[in-house]
């Protein structure tokens, strides 16, 4: 079969010359999706006292609004992506929902702001699939945790950054002017991918090219594909449940932080959220690396096996974070636990897209975050909202408090699936 090597000169100038801009432009991209995405946290303070909300409404609007639509638009628009230019749909998914993000500033109602929310949701569904598909076609199997991990720094980095730039903005000119800020400049980033970013050949870098172009894969053909392979599906239930846990936990740490240690927006923009960024950085890279040093001297079971084992790790801080009554104390362990429970995703992305057949990659990342979306963006915040108001009459303002650390509590069974499929792939190795 014929191997990278034997590509044409022009595909691979490409990857010589153009697969790290390409990389660069992908994770700004995912970058400014989670900066809009999960900029609500930072705000919801200040938009529960402006619009009269309660938490469960607050669950609404980072979760559940956003997620249905995010997860339902993702299959038709990978159905599209693995057949048309990615690139083109990336970009003008990132120019909905940036536009959306500022709109949000707008909003005088929970409904106005809901349909803002909704079309960030709307636009987020085309940037996903297609970015893992390139990303994919651009990186080889044995490189490619490194490739998704830089990629996913998008998510702590985005939601770092939302947290600092809206924290800030927020405190000086409100949280109508801080959607404003975070959302416009996704409009120069859409322009600039648009003009920049080339278009790869499908299988670009795997040793399988030899494949027929025409093979236009439907939707029932990638989910059969998928759910036939039972390592791709744990690592699909882990990696849902992990979202779930961290979507929920993530869209109430600054009220959580604010209502239990008394920290103030800018405490948390300035001090918490930075510190925060480079830990998620340093994990992100760094679980990359193990993860391709680990597949080239054992193979790629050992990445899901050292996600869970990380994961392991990380329980014990993240459950002190919630049980401390030090807001210095349970900062510390807040660090600590991000060092290793945010070392799953890049690792994850990239076992997704080694597993699924060339011709259906968009397809199964997009039915990866259909499924890790309904469910774990989806009912993540709502669920933590929903146990937060029920536990108000008994905790008062401490009902934050248990509500994440009931959600934290359910890791364990993550953690089993990020287990089994390791079993799995070990087995279909040997």
């Amino acid at each position: 079969m014929s191997g990278p090597t034997d590509l044409p000169e022009v595909q691979a100038t490409f990857v010589a010359e153009r697969r790290a801009l390409t990389l660069l432009l992908l994770t700004f991209a995912y970058f400014f999706s989670y900066m809009d995405r999960q900029i609500l946290a930072i705000l919801n303070e200040d938009i529960v006292k402006d619009l009269h909300l309660g938490d469960e409404q607050l669950g609404l609007l980072n979760g559940t609004a956003f997620a249905i639509f995010y997860a339902g638009l993702g299959l038709p628009i990978a159905w599209l992506a693995d057949r048309s230019n990615r690139v083109r749909i990336i970009a003008i998914a990132l120019t909905i929902w940036s536009g959306f993000t500022a709109l949000g500033g707008l909003a005088m109602s929970f409904w106005q702001l809901l349909g803002a929310r909704i079309g960030v949701g709307i636009g987020e569904a085309g940037s996903s699939p297609p970015s893992h598909s390139i990303i994919a076609d651009l990186y080889p199997p044995e490189k490619r945790a490194s490739a998704m991990s830089i990629y996913s720094l998008g998510v702590g980095l985005g939601a770092a950054f939302g947290t600092i730039i809206g924290g800030v903005v927020a405190t000086y000119y409100g949280w109508r002017v801080a959607l404003y800020v975070i959302g416009l400049p996704g409009l120069l980033l859409a322009v600039t991918i648009w003009l920049v970013v080339p278009e790869p050949k499908r299988g670009l870098s795997d040793a399988q090219i030899a494949m027929d172009e025409g093979s236009k894969p439907t939707f029932a053909e990638g989910f059969a594909s998928l759910f036939s392979n039972r390592a791709a599906l744990h690592l699909i239930v882990g990696f849902t449940l992990t979202s779930m846990i961290g979507y929920g936990l993530t869209a109430f740490g600054p009220s959580y932080m604010q209502r239990s240690f008394g920290f103030t927006k800018l405490d948390i923009a300035l001090k918490v959220a930075p510190a925060g960024a480079v830990i998620v950085g340093v994990a992100a890279i760094a679980s990359g690396r193990l993860a391709d040093w680990l597949t080239r001297r054992y193979g790629l079971y050992a990445q899901s096996l050292m996600v869970a084992v990380l994961k392991t790790c990380g329980l014990p801080l993240t459950i002190c974070f919630y049980l401390s009554t030090s807001g210095n104390v349970a900062i510390g362990f807040f660090f600590a636990s991000i060092l290793f429970s945010t070392a799953y995703l890049g690792v994850t992305f990239a076992l997704i897209q080694s597993e699924a057949p060339i011709r259906q990659r968009a397809m199964w990342a997009a039915i990866t975050l259909l499924v890790n979306n309904m469910i774990g963006l989806g009912l993540g915040p709502l669920a933590v909202g929903a146990i937060s108001e029920a536990l108000k009459p008994t905790y008062g303002a401490e009902s934050l408090r248990y509500a994440m650390f009931t959600f934290a509590a359910i890791t364990p069974w993550a953690i089993f699936h990020y287990w089994r499929a390791g079993v799995l792939l070990k087995r279909r190795a040997a």
